[in-house]
């Protein structure tokens, strides 16, 4: 996946669907969202989840800090870029965006949003770190007033994610300038 294309699909429909079993993965495939984050599973599950999500012509990103038996090192990145070849890739580890990118895989980094000094740390790894992910997903994402803040003060693509449970904040997210609206909220992937 590169910035084109979720930019793309993004525009097409900004709601992600954020799966965590199987039966939820279905859902989403047979939905009108364009993208899927696996937030969980386990390693032997994710060429098959990879080959059902690119038949129904969707993109696939995997929060790897959250899936079964992967490791959480170089090594690890490096069997996903050669063997599963993911669309993309999440986690809340800098040095593991850092390998991911070493492969040319897509990057979202999650990022929770508790107090100010998190705020800040977000601004400064975005604008000061040249190896920074290729997005960066923003929780919870029922914060507005913050959404709106970052999108005006980084160029990184935020995706709004984690509480989001209504269309009212989905919108509210998406006009303070979050490009994306991750949920496992099955009724907002219709739309």
């Amino acid at each position: 996946m590169s910035l084109d294309t979720i930019y793309t699909r993004l525009g097409k429909n900004p709601i992600i669907a954020a799966v965590k079993t199987p039966e939820m993965l279905d859902r989403a495939l047979k939905s009108p969202v364009e993208i899927v984050f696996m937030l969980a599973g386990n390693i032997c599950d994710l060429n098959i989840a990879l080959s059902k999500t690119h038949s129904a012509g969707k993109k696939l990103a995997l929060h790897i800090d959250l899936i079964e038996g992967m490791g959480k090192d170089y090594y690890a990145l490096k069997y996903l870029s050669e063997n599963v070849k993911p669309d993309g890739i999440i986690t809340t580890k800098a040095n593991l965006v850092k390998y991911a990118k070493e492969f040319g895989m897509y990057t979202i980094q999650r990022m929770f949003m508790l107090d100010s000094m998190c705020f800040d740390n977000v601004l400064k790894y975005t604008t000061a770190n040249s190896s920074h992910a290729d997005a960066i997903e923003v929780l919870p994402g029922v914060i507005p007033g913050i959404i709106k803040e970052l999108s005006e003060m980084t160029r990184c693509p935020i995706i709004a994610g984690g509480l989001i449970r209504d269309k009212n904040e989905a919108i509210l997210s998406l006009k303070a300038g979050a490009v994306g609206i991750s949920t496992s909220c099955e009724s907002l992937w219709d739309g």
